[in-house]
C-alpha cells in the first residue's frame, strides 16, 4: 500500500508555509517532490523533512546547515545524522543562552530607565 501523496497546495496548507517558500526549499534542493510535468507531489519522506527544516528553523538554524545535516543522512546513515544533531544542538543551545543573557540585560536597562523616568514624573 502505497502512502497518500500531497499536493503543492496541500504541502503548502499543512506546513502554513507560502508557496514562494516551498519553491526556494525545492530549488535549494532542501525537497526534491516527485514531479509529473509541472504538478508536484510530496510524499512521506518530503513531509518528514519539511517537519525537520521548520523545526530546524524555528531553533534558530541555517538553511544550508539544515540542508547539510539532512543530507549526511543520505551519505552516512542514521547514527552518523545523529550524532552531527548533537553536535549541532550543543553549538545552537549555547547561541541562545548566549542571546537569552543579552535580551535579559537589555531588559533590565530598559526597566531600569524607564522606572528612573517614572520616578521623576
Amino acid at each position: 500500500m502505497t502512502e497518500p501523496l500531497l499536493s503543492f497546495k496541500e504541502m503548502c496548507a499543512k506546513f502554513d508555509v507560502t508557496p514562494r517558500t516551498l519553491r526556494y526549499y525545492e530549488y535549494i534542493e532542501l525537497l526534491r517532490p516527485q514531479k509529473d510535468g509541472r504538478t508536484r507531489h510530496y510524499g512521506p519522506r518530503e513531509i518528514a523533512r519539511m517537519t525537520l527544516i521548520l523545526r530546524g528553523r524555528r531553533a534558530g538554524f541555517g538553511l544550508e546547515e539544515i540542508r547539510q545535516w539532512l543530507e549526511i543522512y543520505q551519505q552516512k546513515g542514521t547514527t552518523a545524522q545523529m550524532e552531527a544533531w548533537v553536535t549541532m544542538a550543543d553549538r545552537q543551545l549555547a547561541e541562545l543562552d548566549r542571546q537569552k543573557a543579552e535580551l535579559q540585560a537589555a531588559i533590565d536597562d530598559l526597566r531600569a530607565l524607564r522606572d528612573e523616568g517614572a520616578r521623576l514624573l
